[in-house]
């Protein structure tokens, strides 16, 4: 039985011994390995400056959100405003009906500024329950330039297609567009 025990932990000490030589072949090199070996270390991506108030990926860099969100603020909310009629009716991805219940809605409010963002044609989008929320109008000059980082809001969808309300702003609905 003795035997039995010392020819099996040989053998486990065998091939853990073979399989760590092995491993080490797959390891990546550290910054100091690259120094070590003459090669220079990585150096950091440049990507340059911001464009139209935000980093060119669209992807608000610390601080850029606020200049992102005022890029697509209204200078004339009568003007600029557009229902989804007007746009000639929403086209877009629809929410199934029994998930729309549980997240959305005037009883379900969220604040944007908590959720991952991007910009995309200088408008702003964002993710909400797993759903990318596309601002197809700008926000209202009347608005306070914070209120996405203060106010509460919600989606709905009313007559023609989805929007975003304000709670602070009852009855201004900003047309929006949903995706997966």
């Amino acid at each position: 039985m003795l035997t039995k025990l010392a020819i099996g932990i040989g053998s486990l000490l065998l091939l853990l011994g073979s399989i760590a030589p092995a491993n080490a072949q797959f390891r990546q090199p550290e910054r100091g390995d690259q120094q070590r070996q003459g090669k220079p270390a990585r150096k950091q991506i440049d990507w340059g400056g911001i464009h139209g108030g935000v980093h060119h990926s669209g992807v608000p860099q610390p601080g850029q959100a606020r200049a992102g969100f005022n890029q697509s603020r209204s200078t004339s909310w009568e003007k600029d405003h557009r229902s989804w009629s007007q746009l000639g009716g929403y086209q877009g991805f629809r929410v199934p009906e029994d998930r729309f219940r549980l997240y959305f809605g005037s009883n379900h409010f969220f604040n944007i500024n908590l959720l991952p963002m991007v910009f995309v044609g200088g408008y702003p989008r964002f993710q909400y329950d797993g759903y990318w929320v596309t601002f197809v109008n700008p926000w209202p000059q009347t608005w306070a330039q914070n209120w996405f980082e203060t106010d509460n809001v919600y989606i709905d969808y009313t007559n023609d297609g989805y929007y975003l309300y304000n709670r602070n702003h009852p009855g201004v609905a900003i047309a929006i567009q949903m995706s997966i």
